[in-house]
C-alpha cells in the first residue's frame, strides 16, 4: 500500500475558507508545510486569510454551486501548483426554525449550497485528485448522525453529504482516490454563534443531553480534522465522543421525535412570535450582508 504523502508535500484546496473553520484549517495546514488554496466568495476576507498562510498560499473567488466557475478554479489551481493532493469540501450554511415558517427559497438554498455544492466541488476537483491519487474530505456534522427539530434543511443537507461521500468512496477507490467524512458537533464558528443569537434555537440546544449541548472550541476541533486529513481517514471526528454516536444512531430519530416534539410544542408561541427573524441564513464563511446579497455564504 502506497504511504500517504506528508503534508509538507501536499497542495490542499479548502472551500468556505474565508473565515472560521476553513480559514483556521488552512492556517494549520500551512503551518505544517502544505501549500493551501482557499476558495470562497469574500475576496477581501479570502485575501487576508491566505496572507496568514504564508507565500505558498493562494485565494480564489468562486461559488460552490457554479460548476463552470469551480471547474475553472480547479484548472487554475492545478496550473499554478502542478497538482492538487487534497480537497476539503467545507462550504456550508444553515437556517433555523419550523419548516412552515421558513422562506422556501432560503430553505432550498441551504440544500443547494451544502449538498449540491459538495457534489459540484467533487465534479470540479476529482479529475485532479485522480491524477494525484489524492483525498477528498467532506465536512458533515452531528446533524448527519441525528436529526434535530427546527433544523430540517441543515439536517437533510448534512445527511445527504454523508451519504454522498460514502457512495463516492466506492466509486473512486479503484482510481486511487480516498474519500473521508468529517463530523463536528457544535463548534465555535460564525454559524453556531449566529444560531445562538436566536433565543429559541439557543434554548432548544440547551435542552440537548450532554455532551451535545456544549459549544466546543474551534482549535482542537481543527487539529483533529487536520490529523485525520494527514491520515486520509475514512471518518474524522472533530470531537472524540462523536465516534461513540455511530453504533447507537439507529435509535436517535425515535428518541428525538419523542423528546423534541414536546419541546417544540412548548416553544410554539415563542416560535410564532419570532418567525420573521429566521429568514436569512447564517454561514461558515461570509458576513451576513454577503448572505443577503448573494443568497448564501460558503
Amino acid at each position: 500500500m502506497t504511504a500517504n504523502p506528508p503534508l509538507h508535500q501536499q497542495v490542499v484546496v479548502i472551500t468556505g475558507a474565508a473565515r472560521g473553520l476553513g480559514a483556521l484549517m488552512a492556517r494549520k495546514l500551512a503551518d505544517r508545510g502544505a501549500k493551501v488554496a482557499l476558495v470562497g466568495l469574500e475576496p477581501e476576507e479570502l485575501k487576508a486569510a491566505a496572507a496568514l498562510c504564508g507565500p505558498g498560499a493562494s485565494h480564489w473567488e468562486a461559488d460552490v454551486t457554479d460548476l463552470d466557475g469551480m471547474t475553472e478554479v480547479a484548472r487554475r489551481i492545478t496550473e499554478q501548483y502542478g497538482r492538487i493532493d487534497t480537497v476539503v469540501a467545507n462550504a456550508g450554511i444553515a437556517i433555523g426554525g419550523p419548516l412552515l415558517d421558513s422562506d422556501p427559497a432560503v430553505w432550498n438554498r441551504v440544500v443547494e449550497v451544502n449538498l449540491l455544492g459538495s457534489a459540484t466541488t467533487a465534479r470540479a476537483f476529482l479529475p485532479a485528485l485522480e491524477q494525484s491519487r489524492g483525498y477528498y474530505l467532506q465536512i458533515a456534522s452531528l446533524a448527519a448522525i441525528t436529526p434535530a427539530p427546527l433544523m430540517s434543511a441543515y439536517c437533510a443537507s448534512k445527511a445527504g453529504v454523508e451519504a454522498f461521500a460514502h457512495a463516492l468512496r466506492a466509486e473512486v477507490a479503484y482510481r486511487g482516490v480516498k474519500v473521508g467524512v468529517g463530523y463536528l458537533s457544535w463548534t465555535d464558528t460564525d454559524m453556531v454563534r449566529g444560531a445562538d443569537q436566536d433565543d429559541v434555537m439557543r434554548e432548544m440546544r440547551s435542552k440537548l443531553p450532554w455532551p451535545a449541548n456544549r459549544t466546543y472550541p474551534i482549535g482542537p476541533a481543527v487539529d483533529r480534522l487536520v490529523a485525520g486529513l494527514a491520515r486520509r481517514s475514512a471518518h474524522v471526528y472533530a470531537q472524540a465522543w462523536l465516534r461513540g454516536m455511530q453504533p447507537v444512531r439507529w435509535m436517535l430519530p425515535t428518541l428525538v421525535a419523542a423528546v423534541g416534539s414536546r419541546e417544540v410544542a412548548r416553544m410554539a408561541p415563542k416560535l410564532a412570535a419570532t418567525a420573521l427573524e429566521r429568514l436569512r441564513p447564517v454561514g461558515a464563511g461570509g458576513a451576513a450582508d454577503e448572505a443577503a446579497r448573494r443568497g448564501h455564504r460558503p
